[in-house]
């Protein structure tokens, strides 16, 4: 199964996360298939590419609540 979820980027206390596609089975940190964007939550930046994103969601890509939460404040929906 697909699943969209957050790659821990940064240093120690300072973390930036890239918005991924990947297998389910693969690590955190593993092999990703496609990377959609950036989330940085210290700096309450958000950097994500909606036509990838939509298209990863109509192709069955599930997605974890974080990312979840991150496309609902994008406004990113299904068409």
């Amino acid at each position: 199964m697909l699943k969209i979820r957050l790659q821990r980027k940064g240093k120690k206390h300072y973390p930036i996360y890239s918005i991924v596609v990947t297998n389910s089975d693969s690590p955190r940190n593993g092999k990703i298939i496609e990377k959609l964007g950036i989330y940085n939550p210290i700096k309450k930046i958000i950097n994500i590419n909606k036509k990838k994103t939509i298209k990863w969601l109509n192709n069955g890509a599930r997605t974890t609540n974080t990312v979840n939460y991150i496309i609902k404040l994008k406004n990113i929906k299904l068409k």
